[in-house]
């Protein structure tokens, strides 16, 4: 009989249970270790001689109707940059795991898998995917592969190969040739919450009411819009590809090329590229002559006071109390300002409006006055000249990196017409690598510091939906059309 209870135990349990009671095993809490899985069969095949184009409809399952990218890539690419290029095919921001299978799902018992480096490291079954190239796994029309990413949504996108074709030696590394339906949003819950979330963000969908009822009773607010899902732009899916697959276009003025070159991560890059772009179109953001001079107003008040004479500074350096009191209409400081209003160190919009004006090279300090200098002069009677004149100058490039950097993100995000400036000034900073006390990610707070001259100059100018001082970060009309201008300078 054995110790533990009055039935016989089956034979050979009670080895099992001494293991358990020494700790024996790594897997198991009873001591037992992992289930091995037996060996999946080898789906790889012979790598092509020379690369070849393959034509490949990428479809995301589930999806209805569904959700497709048609796209030529290069024959050799390794699974590694496959996954980036699908990343920016779809839009998506890799932020959570993903792996390939080839023979099946990423599920199946009889797939052959092919591992991102965290699962790799983690010693799951299956080879690294940087080992493995597009054409061992893709080799005859009607081919497939599997690619999911995000294990909680599951997004499983389908490889069919369509056609081999020769490469042409101009051709891009990926491209994207054809598309439907909008790239879903992360984490809103897979192709069920994509649906979902379709409908009650588009009007002209068929079950929009209801959905968009539904989505306020479940969340208690309005969709977002920067969570709604992005309508497919061929010309911005293949900007995006251009940034993850090939050199940088020699297209892009000097600043934004520096930013580009300074940025390790392809994902950030596509999407600054994509920035870039949206940044330079120009379409309808032309503002009349009203508009321009109400926002030219701060300045060309300071270049009249200034006048001809100058003004006299104080002795550490700042405007008298009288300039700063008549600053305070043309910069509608009035009910929006708390204080005096006679310290132009106390007074930060008058502060901003004058060391702007001098950085934009249009005041000059001499033998403690301020100064027109020829440029001033030029501009203070035209206000679409002043306009031109301070654009040329943006963004502003301080001396420091991360103020540089901050600036003309700044610039990019305002052109793109970003509902929350500060906040993706603060994203972007912290994936290029740069951090605030003890390693913490930049916040919007720090993200304004940083980006501080270039901000400055577009509250001046009305660029901000809210006050100053209210830390709004969405942009207003002239806002991007100044952003706008200033990057196409």
């Amino acid at each position: 009989m054995s110790d533990h209870g009055d039935l016989p135990l089956p034979e050979g349990f009670e080895n099992l249970l001494r293991a358990a009671a020494s700790g024996a095993g790594n897997g198991s809490p009873f001591g037992l270790g992992y289930f091995e899985e037996r060996p999946r069969p080898s789906r790889r095949r012979p790598r092509r001689e020379e690369t070849a184009t393959y034509r490949v409809r990428v479809e995301i399952s589930g999806t209805k109707p569904p959700v497709w990218r048609r796209l030529e890539l290069d024959s050799d690419l390794f699974l590694n940059e496959v996954h980036t290029i699908l990343q920016a095919a779809f839009g998506w921001e890799d932020y959570h795991l993903h792996g390939f299978a080839s023979g099946g799902s990423y599920y199946s018992r009889e797939a052959e898998l092919y591992l991102c480096p965290f699962e790799a490291q983690e010693g799951k079954p299956g080879l690294p995917e940087e080992q493995v190239r597009l054409d061992e796994v893709l080799v005859e029309k009607g081919d497939r592969l599997s690619y999911l990413y995000d294990f909680g949504d599951d997004w499983d996108h389908l490889l069919t190969l369509q056609a081999v074709l020769p490469r042409q030696e101009s051709a891009p590394r990926a491209r994207c040739t054809a598309g439907k339906r909008a790239a879903p949003p992360e984490d809103c819950g897979g192709a069920p919450g994509y649906e979902f979330v379709s409908a009650a963000t588009d009007p002209e969908h068929p079950h929009h009411a209801e959905a968009l009822a539904e989505y306020q009773r479940f969340y208690g607010q309005k969709p977002d819009p920067d969570r709604a899902p992005v309508p497919f732009d061929i010309d911005e899916v293949n900007t995006a590809l251009a940034a993850v697959s090939g050199p940088l276009p020699d297209h892009l003025p000097g600043p934004i090329t520096d930013l580009l070159e300074s940025v390790p991560n392809q994902m950030l890059r596509a999407r600054l590229m994509v920035l870039a772009a949206k940044a330079s179109a120009r379409d309808g953001d032309e503002l009349g002559p009203a508009t321009v001079k109400e926002a030219v107003k701060p300045y060309l008040w300071l270049l009249e006071h200034v006048g001809d004479d100058g003004v006299k500074l104080t002795g550490a350096g700042y405007l008298p109390p009288t300039s700063v009191r008549e600053a305070v209409e043309p910069l509608g400081l009035e009910g929006r300002w708390i204080g005096s209003s006679n310290r132009e160190s106390q007074t930060l919009p008058v502060l901003n409006l004058r060391e702007s004006a001098q950085k934009a090279g249009l005041l000059r300090k001499s033998k403690g006055q301020i100064l027109l200098t020829k440029a001033g002069q030029a501009v203070r009677d035209n206000p679409r000249a002043l306009w031109d004149h301070l654009a040329e100058r943006m963004p502003p490039t301080p001396r420091a990196e991360v103020e540089r950097w901050g600036c003309l993100l700044m610039f990019l995000l305002v052109a793109e017409g970003s509902r929350d400036v500060l906040g993706d000034v603060a994203d972007i900073l912290t994936v290029m690598g740069w951090r605030v006390g003890e390693g913490r990610p930049v916040d919007p707070m720090a993200a304004r510091d940083a980006a501080y001259e270039a901000w400055a100059v577009l509250d001046t100018l009305g660029g901000w939906t809210r006050g100053s001082f209210g830390r709004g970060s969405a942009p207003t009309k002239r806002g991007v059309a100044f952003a706008r201008e200033a990057l196409h300078r």
